[in-house]
């Protein structure tokens, strides 16, 4: 049996749903990057790496195209955010974080808007791609915001997660990936407690001139 083969096998069954191995470890380690990223940890990044790389498989497995697209985005730009904290870290060894600015938010919502409109306007385009292509479109456009976001420094990632999860429950339930869906839950817990975490931060911790999360739109 090849590791593919076994992380599309089933794990065990929750309100009469199977929950298959990838779908579980995928999101432990969904949770686990969440948790770092609360306390502002560089290895939040590898473990989103990880994360998005065992989800390909179970949304290859629930025939979620658009799924899998969210993943393999998630894997470019954990990349990416990895690669800015790295450089960005102070002595301390914290990730200078703030609240972005007017003009930040305002691309940051336009770019939702918007790709979430061309994202779904493909995938009902090609319904191959997606059986549900709206909220399918909205929670790929809305995780790389949100990750775009925390790879800034900005407050509102977490924002951003809040929104994706309001979709993103639903959407995982029906599809038959209930341990994603119930692990939503513990996603918003966890969301909770770092957005106030980065909120205080703010408070104590000022961005330095020449910082590289200073002031980038």
């Amino acid at each position: 049996m090849s590791a593919v083969d076994w992380l599309s096998g089933q794990a065990f069954s929750v309100l009469g749903q199977h929950v298959i191995w990838s779908d579980m470890i995928g999101n432990v380690l969904g949770l686990t990057a969440l948790a770092l990223g609360w306390r502002r940890s560089v290895w939040s990044w590898p473990a989103q790496l990880l994360s998005g790389v065992i989800l390909v498989v179970a949304y290859a497995t629930a025939h979620l195209g658009g799924g899998i697209g969210k993943q393999l985005v998630v894997i470019v730009v954990a990349l990416w955010g990895w690669t800015r904290w790295q450089r960005g870290l102070r002595t301390e060894g914290d990730v200078a974080v703030r609240f972005a600015t007017w003009r930040e938010r305002g691309w940051l919502v336009a770019g939702l808007a918007l790709g979430t409109l061309a994202v779904g306007g493909l995938f009902t385009a090609y319904p191959a791609l997606s059986w549900n292509p709206w909220p399918d479109a909205y929670i790929f456009v809305g995780t790389l915001a949100a990750m775009v976001a925390q790879a800034r420094g900005w407050v509102e990632f977490w924002f951003g997660w809040l929104a994706v999860d309001l979709v993103g429950v639903p959407l995982a339930f029906s599809s038959g990936l209930v341990f994603s869906a119930l692990v939503y839950g513990v996603y918003f817990v966890l969301v909770i407690a770092g957005m106030r975490a980065w909120w205080l931060r703010t408070r104590v911790l000022r961005v330095e001139p020449g910082s590289v999360l200073e002031g980038v739109a």
